[in-house]
């Protein structure tokens, strides 16, 4: 089978295009024929700094979609021939890969494989950030640092299904300002002046609930963004900047929290039944049309490195995605 594979960390350039062993799942274990993959910047960053790479050579890709090609011991409830969606701890990018059956989907009906790549990670993650862990109630306001990206395109979408009063998202270009605000934001931020553009348009208030990819820098000025009694849910280092540290200084004064969410991490942890159901009420929001990820560049697996160039250059919105068969 065909596999994209990096022998050491760098660039696009170290993807490279090999044949490899179809891979046979394990107790617990599905193998997945794969017709779509979808790309984020966390395979980026495993590529260029090795983020949850455990040995090289690596096969990056976290999630994908296609259909159930053989089942491992002790699986229940799927089948050979089932179209699936699935997160992975790698390995998406191929012909065949492996999944835990914990973290397989049942694709539903009506939604087609191209749109069902797009789900796995991102609509669960988007879902746990404004509902299991932001705990948005009606009325309150929320910033979306990445707005134009998967998670926030859709993030957005579910605030404003929640009933929050004022949705903003903070992007790196006027374009992608356009893009967001033409998917549910009420208005978009550039990032070098976000956290004045937010205390203005709040009137010096402030909103309720930050949502932060970044890191860095850019979650202090979120945390300084916030109302009283606010909320800023990390997840994520996009910045790669030193690992963030708050104690009771930036938040006793305010009564802010700041808590952390990772929808691969709830996986890993193996918590069938939360995982589960945060999936299950996401992509039920896909079944019924209430929430759309367009897909804006579609590449076939052997073009892989441009599809990590698109996203490297901070250019992209909504889903990238690989065509792989």
């Amino acid at each position: 089978m065909r596999a994209i594979r990096f022998d050491e960390f760098g660039g696009p350039e170290v993807l490279q295009l090999v044949e490899a062993e179809v891979p046979r799942p394990g107790p617990g274990e599905v193998s997945v024929d794969v017709a779509y993959a979808g790309v984020n910047f966390a395979d980026l960053k495993a590529r260029s700094s090795g983020y949850r790479v455990a040995s090289l050579p690596f096969v990056p890709g976290l999630e994908l979609s296609g259909r159930i090609r053989a089942i491992g011991a002790g699986v229940e409830g799927l089948a050979v021939g089932q179209e699936v969606a699935a997160m992975t701890e790698g390995g998406a990018y191929a012909d065949v890969a492996l999944a835990s059956a914990v973290t397989v989907f049942p694709v539903p009906e009506g939604v087609s494989l191209r749109t069902a790549a797009t789900l796995p990670t991102v609509l669960p993650t988007a879902h746990a950030l404004i509902h299991e862990v932001g705990r948005l109630q009606p009325g309150e306001s929320v910033l979306v640092q990445g707005a134009a990206g998967g998670v926030g395109t859709v993030a957005g979408q579910i605030a404003k299904l929640a009933g929050a009063g004022a949705v903003y998202g903070v992007v790196s270009s006027e374009a992608k300002a356009d893009y967001a605000r033409k998917h549910g934001y009420d208005d978009a931020f550039l990032t070098d002046s976000f956290d004045a553009d937010v205390l203005r348009a709040t009137g010096g208030r402030g909103v309720d609930l930050v949502l932060d990819p970044v890191g860095g820098e850019t979650l202090r000025r979120g945390l300084e963004s916030l109302a009283l009694f606010g909320r800023l849910v990390s997840y994520g280092n996009a910045s790669g900047e030193q690992a963030w540290q708050v104690g009771q200084a930036e938040l006793y004064s305010r009564g802010r929290t700041v808590s952390g969410f990772s929808i691969l991490g709830l996986a890993a942890a193996g918590d069938r039944g939360a995982l589960r159901d945060i999936a299950g009420r996401a992509l039920r929001l896909a079944t019924t049309g209430q929430v759309e990820l367009p897909i804006t560049a579609e590449f076939p697996l052997e073009e892989v490195a441009a599809a990590h160039e698109l996203m490297e250059g901070r250019t992209s919105t909504g889903k990238l995605l690989l065509r792989v068969s």
